[in-house]
């Protein structure tokens, strides 16, 4: 007697099947965003492409961004993957955003200004709803990127506490 897995291959077409279907539904969910939200792709690359234009001017962090990016349209392109998939669930993003801020000498006055950057290009371009709306998931990736900053420093930060370099 055969054991039974509990599971079944599927064939090349059933594969392309579900891939369409997960690819229609994808296309709802990020219908769906855009509609609930007002905010659309051309908006993202607006708000990104006037963001990093202050953050490159910036005398706090344009010469942390300048040490790193030589070619800047690759990285403004995979900032508009990484707020499509944030704000419209679009999954376009795939790569590892903490990975890539431990290395760099950055902490809680990076972090307020950056998000203070990014405040204040939300609301000069869009409406207060729509600003709100991107504002609000900035905080929280500043947050996280805060955090496991100081966590790869050796710092354990408790609740409401700001990592500070030495």
């Amino acid at each position: 007697m055969r054991p039974q897995w509990g599971f079944s291959f599927k064939s090349r077409q059933q594969m392309t099947d579900t891939a369409l279907t997960d690819a229609e539904r994808r296309a709802q969910i990020v219908q769906q965003a855009r509609e609930q939200t007002g905010i659309d792709e051309a908006m993202i690359e607006q708000l990104v492409r006037g963001f990093y234009a202050r953050i490159r001017a910036d005398e706090l962090l344009g010469p942390i961004f300048a040490a790193r990016i030589q070619d800047w349209e690759p990285h403004l392109q995979r900032m508009f993957a990484f707020w499509s998939s944030v704000v419209l669930s679009s999954g376009v993003y795939s790569g590892q955003p903490m990975r890539m801020h431990l290395p760099l000498p950055i902490d809680a006055r990076h972090f307020d200004h950056w998000l203070h950057l990014f405040e204040q290009t939300a609301r000069e371009l869009f409406s207060e709803p729509i600003a709100w709306y991107f504002i609000e998931r900035a905080q929280r990736i500043a947050r996280s990127l805060e955090l496991g900053v100081a966590t790869s420093q050796g710092v354990l930060l408790a609740p409401g506490e700001r990592y500070q370099r030495e």
